[in-house]
């Protein structure tokens, strides 16, 4: 069997991968290392904790001696680093934390995949570095969308620790030879996801008629992506990107975020006048858009989801799951 190493597959987007992936590859043992902070939840893998395919670690990927034992032990063809700490606001508060997590984790799981890998090892095995869209900075027009060779120009500590680790991801190919897959996404929404982000703070907020608070005059414009469509986009890459290359992922589908909040509001019956503006945060990207023209064409890869159909499943996951996410 071939072995596939996640990292922080507890946490939103990867557990939703986790049990995708594992549904549909049965020849993979899967191996998940997650530290388990405030965003990682092992209640998403219920699904799959007694598969004698699946195996779970608790760790930090800057641990250099853990994740040697791990690649030692396991021997993973494969690597997909979606852990990184994610949320915009926490990093302008504590940036020292998102550059341990998101520069140095990934260069320990580079520097162990290149020591692991021989030569050979290269032409069949991949290593795949999540990131995002924010690298690219913002777009402060309605027509231009970024391309793979658009300058990055990351606004945020969290988007330039991502940027960053890109960085070291592609040098790692073209000194070492390492066979690194970059794909950068735009916003994900679906099940699961910690009540912090932007959509599922809207719904749980609104299903307890409580406030929601937008940023500024809520006229900040993002494209968003339901997140079995990413993990789909994931796979296609795994397997058919070409190393060394960076793909675009996104759904073509954007809206302002008051647009989004008004959305929700009538999918769920409740007032406007629960919205309420409050002062916006420091460097707000204005746009992300993304033109995907290239993991369509050499991935063949396409969304499923539409955000209207994706909306509607996710709010009736967090309404049909209070247990998962209400507190109080």
């Amino acid at each position: 069997m071939k072995v596939l190493l996640v990292t922080g597959g507890a946490g939103f987007i990867g557990s939703n991968f986790i049990r995708y992936f594992l549904r549909r590859n049965k020849s993979f043992i899967l191996i998940n290392l997650d530290k388990l902070t405030y965003a990682g939840n092992l209640e998403n893998l219920k699904e799959v904790e007694n598969s004698p395919r699946y195996h779970f670690v608790k760790g930090d990927i800057c641990n250099h001696e853990l994740v040697s034992y791990i690649f030692k032990k396991y021997k993973p063809d494969y690597v997909i680093n979606f852990a990184a700490e994610s949320h915009v606001d926490r990093s302008l508060e504590d940036p020292s934390t998102f550059t341990q997590s998101n520069v140095l984790g990934t260069l320990t799981l580079l520097e162990n995949a290149r020591n692991a890998w021989n030569r050979s090892d290269r032409n069949v095995c991949r290593f795949l570095q999540i990131s995002t869209d924010e690298v690219y900075g913002s777009l402060e027009n309605n027509t231009d969308y970024f391309m793979e060779n658009s300058q990055i120009l990351p606004s945020s500590p969290y988007s330039a620790s991502k940027a960053a680790a890109d960085l070291m991801a592609r040098a790692y190919h073209v000194t070492h030879g390492l066979p690194v897959i970059i794909i950068r996404c735009c916003n994900n929404y679906g099940p699961y996801q910690n009540t912090e982000k932007f959509i599922p703070k809207c719904i749980t907020c609104l299903l307890q008629d409580r406030k929601v608070p937008v940023y500024g005059n809520g006229s900040n414009i993002r494209e968003w992506i339901h997140v079995l469509d990413h993990s789909i986009a994931v796979i296609k890459a795994l397997f058919y990107g070409k190393p060394g290359e960076i793909y675009n992922i996104g759904s073509g589908e954007e809206i302002s975020n008051i647009d989004m909040v008004k959305r929700i509001v009538r999918i769920l019956g409740k007032p406007e006048d629960l919205i309420q503006f409050t002062q916006d945060r420091p460097g707000h990207d204005r746009r992300y858009a993304l033109n995907c023209y290239k993991a369509r064409s050499n991935l063949n890869w396409s969304c499923r989801y539409t955000l209207d159909d994706g909306l509607k499943e996710t709010i009736q996951w967090y309404r049909s799951n209070l247990n998962w996410w209400k507190t109080e």
